[in-house]
């Protein structure tokens, strides 16, 4: 449905209003601050009509009018305009996401919490994942006489690590040995395809020196499948408590959603590569009926990649979430591409 100019400025007017207040908007407060050259009894029709057509509510009698979920969706989808971030908050953003350039999972981490300082909202971020992930390159760390770490290095930048134990003392000859032998088994094999069955086939090729490998080869499994798995970087959960329109039923209901974190990967998951948002019943899950998500997806080397979003209820200012969850996903796309050009 298409609104007439005048019923836009009137809706737009409204959902501003009440993102500034949470108080419910008369014809007096428009005729005041919404530039409109009509009497205030022509607002108060316009008013009613938008309501008929379900794009606000009144909340009691003698009340001015809300929001309702349509009524966001219209504003974000046929209204709203977004303002990019300054110059000057995009640079500060950079630099804070730079001190923890050392790796995809610490720039994530970083992200999380500078999304949730920026918004005053929970904010999550999931680590690169996808079926075309494969290990770049096997290391090992001496530990102990007997005890060493292989390190499986992924080609999206993930790094994991599990110790194994050898009845045979090691030495740094042995680890170069198995550095050698094993990374020309595993190097460019997807992550998927480091199965049991494999690391048979695998052993089975190294002759007799698989007899010194089983708890090497065990320890290369448990890290791949570590490597594999999306994980979740979170930051925020307790500001869910102090959003005034979110009674304490919702608000625990949300973050006990936020905890349950294979369900939160899923939904995740499943957003839309482009930047989007979800307002009330438009999210997959009852938990966030009275709340929204708004998402983007950050890009590997122009590839689109995890998802960086924030929730929080509906009552926010949309324009504004979207330009900071945007720069930020653009920064966070730039580091970990250049970290993982290896």
């Amino acid at each position: 449905m298409e609104l007439a100019p005048r019923k836009q400025k009137i809706l737009s007017a409204i959902v501003k209003s009440y993102t500034l207040t949470g108080e419910p908007v008369g014809s007096k407060t428009l005729l005041n601050e919404a530039d409109l050259e009509v009497s205030s009894a022509t607002i108060r029709n316009e008013m009613a009509d938008l309501t008929n057509k379900g794009f606000l509510i009144q909340p009691y009698t003698s009340a001015g009018r809300i929001p309702t979920q349509q009524g966001y969706r219209y504003y974000i989808d046929k209204i709203m305009s977004i303002t990019p971030v300054s110059q000057s908050g995009r640079r500060y953003i950079e630099s804070q996401l730079y001190e923890s350039a050392d790796s995809p999972e610490s720039i994530l981490q970083k992200a999380s919490k500078l999304l949730s300082e920026l918004t005053g909202l929970a904010a999550v971020a999931t680590t690169p994942g996808g079926d075309e992930i494969r290990i770049h390159k096997i290391s090992f760390v001496q530990t102990g006489s007997h005890t060493a770490m292989a390190v499986v290095i992924a080609s999206n930048g993930i790094i994991k690590n599990r110790l194994f134990r050898c009845e045979f003392l090691i030495t740094p000859e042995i680890l170069e040995v198995f550095d050698k032998a094993l990374n020309e088994t595993f190097a460019g094999v997807k992550l998927s395809s480091v199965t049991q069955p494999f690391i048979q086939t695998a052993a089975a090729g190294f002759g007799e020196l698989s007899l010194f490998m089983p708890g090497v080869l065990t320890a290369i499994k448990e890290a791949a499948d570590k490597a594999k798995d999306v994980s979740i970087c979170m930051s925020g959960q307790t500001n869910i408590l102090y959003m005034h329109d979110d009674n304490f039923l919702n608000a625990r209901n949300v973050i006990q959603f936020l905890n349950n974190t294979h369900d939160l990967a899923k939904m995740l998951e499943n957003l839309p590569i482009h930047t989007s948002v979800s307002i009330g019943n438009e999210n997959s899950r009852i938990e966030l009926i009275s709340s929204a998500v708004v998402s983007t997806r950050y890009e590997i080397n122009g590839s689109p990649s995890g998802v960086l979003a924030v929730i929080g209820p509906v009552r926010i200012d949309y324009g504004r979430m979207i330009s900071i969850i945007e720069c930020v996903g653009d920064c966070v796309s730039s580091l970990i591409s250049e970290l993982i050009k290896i």
